[in-house]
């Protein structure tokens, strides 16, 4: 009983400490406590249609791609893992947030994506934790977790321009670009995973890579927002000592 409290406990503990790390973020004017709860339980849910909808695709993806290894590796990348829950985690942001007068930042679209991201997480830690142990908790804390926060984050921007985009087909661009962005980042990420046994186990240095250079990518985006909204006057508040002066945070 012991080893299965720490095991939850371990399972549990870094997706909140990225959860919290990400929404101190929006210093300038916090998201209300009762949406991000709500955000964070649907996403949580979500991984019950992805669980469904996965199996069903893998199980299609083995019969037809058996003989072809990098086919199948490709297809339970993007298409499989990266597509279903990608495109779950942002369903559930434009469910339950988007259209609430909460969200009127372009960081909030950041925020409630990463919320929703590591409610899905969170419940996939705890599986894989408790049927792996603690050097699995301990690998996962900094590889997967960090993953679904990075793809969730950077959807999450696109999430937000979509908000107060100009028209119709400018936010549904947005949306789109937002969601090809995720896939590709969570399906290049379990591309190199899924490879390690048949190519080389030196490619999780490869992974540790990648994921450095999309938690960059997402502080960028999350200077740019926050720049953005300040620009903008969105924010109520004037506390934004952490927002970038310098225009090259306009760039991409």
């Amino acid at each position: 009983m012991t080893r299965e409290l720490l095991l939850l406990t371990l399972a549990v503990v870094p997706p909140l400490f990225l959860l919290l790390y990400y929404y101190r973020q929006d210093k300038a004017k916090p998201e209300p406590f009762g949406m991000i709860l709500r955000v964070f339980i649907w996403g949580c849910f979500s991984i019950i249609p992805a669980l469904v909808l996965e199996v069903a695709a893998d199980r299609i993806n083995t019969a037809y791609n058996s003989q072809y290894l990098v086919l199948t590796i490709f297809v339970k990348s993007f298409l499989i893992a990266g597509f279903i829950e990608e495109f779950l985690k942002q369903r559930v942001v434009l469910s339950f947030a988007y259209k609430s007068p909460a969200f009127d930042e372009v960081m909030d679209g950041i925020v409630y994506t990463i919320v929703a991201g590591l409610g899905f997480a969170l419940v996939e830690n705890i599986f894989y934790v408790l049927d792996g142990g603690i050097y699995v908790a301990i690998a996962r804390s900094f590889t997967s977790l960090p993953l679904h926060a990075i793809a969730a984050g950077i959807m999450g921007y696109y999430i937000g321009k979509a908000k107060f985009a100009e028209n119709l087909a400018q936010e549904k661009r947005y949306l789109r670009t937002g969601l090809i962005m995720a896939v590709l980042y969570h399906g290049i990420y379990d591309f190199i995973i899924f490879s390690m046994p048949y190519v080389s186990y030196w490619f999780f240095a490869l992974a540790l890579i990648f994921l450095i250079l999309g938690f960059l990518n997402l502080r960028k985006k999350i200077q740019i927002a926050l720049k953005e909204d300040l620009t903008e006057g969105r924010q109520n508040h004037t506390n934004v000592e952490s927002i970038p002066t310098d225009d090259s945070v306009f760039k991409e």
